[in-house]
């Protein structure tokens, strides 16, 4: 039988964001960046059961306090190497395939989930997931062997926070599928992850405007909303990788190499 756990990668640290998963979305209210994931993720029938991967030292014990609070399990591992912390969240939860989502982007593209959880069990994937949606909002499904496989024989570069760096250098090795999105929603030059403090203004803008669809705010909506802000968009402006713009393309289906995001 197949379960599905979604996999939390938690540190405070952070050069240009202290502390970016407990950030607050809402100050008034106490909703952070994890709290609202935590939120969406626990409404997804695909999704057995939620990990915490805490990063060790003491600036991050607060997140043994959050996965208590919350009622979730938790493990603790190296800070360096989160594709083993990644590993021991589903060996915690005795899971066979882990969700990925990074705990700084607060608005994951949701409706693709369950589709892709599918997907990827029908056609035998090691690794699912989508791109071309604004940054942030991806995420990915791999099988606990293949990532397994991808520590056992990288090296010290992969074993970190470029957890599908093996896999993206040995695409011969892996079956990967990249499923489509919708065109409108293939917004490069958008950005929904918080790494700057210009991105968390932006993402509380948004939650402000959304809240009241929370946790589920869709991506069509946030597009929509900032396509009529410009001056949100030009706060970060500076953070999107040079050249991306809104020119969506055609996704290919196989083997594509996707750039992890953190």
């Amino acid at each position: 039988m197949r379960k599905l756990v979604a996999a939390l990668a938690c540190r405070m640290q952070g050069s240009r964001l202290y502390g970016k998963p407990l950030q607050n979305l809402d100050i008034e209210q106490g909703v952070t960046i994890l709290a609202h994931m935590i939120d969406l993720i626990q409404t997804m029938p695909s999704i057995d059961s939620t990990v915490l991967g805490i990063s060790e030292g003491t600036a991050n014990l607060v997140f043994i306090n959050f996965a208590q609070e919350r009622g979730l399990d938790y493990i603790i591992g190296d800070e360096k190497d989160v594709l083993q912390r990644l590993i021991q969240c589903c060996h915690k939860a005795q899971g066979t395939d882990i969700f990925r989502v990074t705990t700084e982007s607060p608005f994951c593209y949701y409706e693709k989930i369950d589709e892709a959880w599918e997907r990827h069990i029908q056609a035998g994937n090691d690794v699912t997931g989508v791109t071309g949606l604004p940054d942030g909002c991806g995420f990915n499904i791999s099988t606990l062997e293949c990532l397994e496989r991808s520590h056992r024989l990288g090296n010290e570069r992969h074993r970190s926070e470029l957890c599908h760096l093996y896999i993206d250098e040995h695409p011969d090795d892996f079956q990967v599928e990249v499923l489509p999105v919708p065109p409108q929603l293939e917004r490069s030059d958008l950005r929904l992850t918080v790494d700057y403090p210009e991105d968390l203004v932006l993402c509380r803008h948004v939650y402000a405007k959304l809240k009241h669809k929370a946790p589920r705010i869709s991506v069509s909506e946030i597009i929509k909303f900032l396509d009529n802000n410009p001056q949100l968009k030009a706060m970060v402006e500076q953070y999107v990788p040079a050249g991306s713009r809104w020119q969506p393309t055609v996704s290919k289906i196989k083997g594509e190499k996707k750039p992890e995001s953190q």
